[in-house]
């Protein structure tokens, strides 16, 4: 195994634009979709995500904070998250975390009603690059 620090993995993770949410259902099913990674930011070990309050992204982690992301590169280089989700509703997180892409989605912005703030703070960091592989605990 070879080894990566945080910032070689965040250098990595810059250039991948769409990620792999994955949560646990109430039913115990997980379940995946895909979630913009804004590059604009220097990784440190911390995602944010926006998502509606009633949707599976924000219930699901309501009911169980265990969450894993999958970015994919390329020249074949694949990044999995495994760590815990939380949600906020701070208005002024939003303004921090908000990209002008994201109105393509919450046309209200910030304001849009039930606009809610997912973020995912990284325990176990796997990584594949070509013939090599890692893990990174934080």
């Amino acid at each position: 195994m070879a080894d990566k620090t945080l910032k070689d993995l965040a250098k990595e993770m810059k250039g991948i634009d769409i990620c792999f949410l994955s949560t646990h259902g109430a039913d115990g099913d997980v379940r995946t979709r895909p979630m913009s990674n804004n590059g604009e930011v220097d990784y440190d070990g911390e995602s944010y995500f926006f998502a509606l309050e009633n949707t599976f992204t924000v219930q699901d982690i309501s009911n169980d904070s265990r969450v894993a992301l999958g970015f994919t590169g390329k020249h074949w280089k694949f990044i999995a998250v495994q760590g815990s989700a939380t949600l906020s509703k701070d208005k002024a997180a939003f303004k921090e975390h908000w990209s002008k892409d994201l109105d393509l989605w919450f046309q209200e912005g910030i304001d849009t009603e039930g606009l809610t703030l997912v973020r995912v703070k990284a325990q176990r960091i796997h990584w594949w690059d070509k013939g090599s592989e890692g893990e990174l605990v934080l």
